[in-house]
């Protein structure tokens, strides 16, 4: 026969295989495989074809991301949506693109808010160091909340639009009294004082004709229309003036 067996030291020969296999009796050898597993799921890349992130430890956000530090808000979030999507199979490449763009986020807001900051110190420091009349002005004048110039605004908008929609047919007598009681309600509402708040209205009312009579008249006539007579354009500029009284005033 072409194998022979001893069972002394057993020795299978075949002439198929071409080699020889020892092994003492009671005792097995192991063979040696070359076989690496992965050490963690995480190293894995997804689908098996996904590479590690290179610059997953870089500590500058901007060089993790690839970016300079010039770089627009346009620029950080194209950059991070492409890394995300070259590596979204690997969880830690996922929360180290992540944790660079939510650095570069919170150091653009602590600018931004720097820089207002900055703003309103420096017109805090340009207002000090304005002449005294300067001052003095400003203390009669105040910024309203957002919501109050917006009513404000459309309630003596209504009022202009009205006055020209109804220019054939009436003058703006109407609507101007409307709008200079409008304005000492709102005065008397802020400076408790109803006679100073008539005062302040007039005042405006008074103001703003003498302007308007003045500005009107250099608007070219090619411009306005065959309805609009000095008295309608003379009112429009009383109700811009009725309007910055009752608004921004004291």
């Amino acid at each position: 026969m072409a194998t022979r067996i001893l069972l002394s030291n057993a020795t299978v020969s075949s002439p198929f295989l071409g080699q020889k296999l020892s092994t003492e009796r009671g005792t097995s050898k192991k063979s040696s495989l070359n076989f690496r597993s992965p050490r963690c799921a995480v190293d894995t890349p997804f689908g098996g074809n996904v590479s590690r992130f290179p610059r997953i430890s870089v500590w500058d956000p901007y060089k993790r991301l690839g970016i300079s530090r010039d770089a627009s808000e346009e620029e950080v979030w194209s950059s991070r949506n492409f890394l995300l999507d070259q590596y979204a199979g690997q969880e830690r490449s996922y929360e180290s693109i992540e944790a660079a763009f939510e650095r570069i986020l919170m150091a653009s807001f602590r600018n931004r808010k720097k820089t207002k900051i900055n703003l309103k110190s420096q017109l805090k420091k340009k207002v000090e160091e304005s002449p005294p009349w300067v001052q003095n002005l400003l203390n009669f004048v105040e910024l309203p909340p957002g919501v109050i110039i917006m009513r404000r605004l459309f309630l003596f908008g209504f009022m202009a639009c009205w006055s020209v929609l109804n220019s054939a047919e009436a003058g703006p007598a109407f609507q101007v009294a409307i709008s200079l009681a409008a304005c000492i309600y709102f005065l008397n509402d802020k400076m408790k004082s109803l006679g100073r708040a008539a005062i302040t209205g007039f005042l405006a009312l008074v103001v703003g004709w003498i302007c308007g009579s003045m500005v009107v008249p250099l608007i070219p006539t090619f411009l306005l229309q065959p309805t609009w007579t000095l008295e309608l354009l003379t009112s429009l500029v009383v109700y811009v003036f009725l309007f910055l009284a009752c608004t921004f005033l004291k």
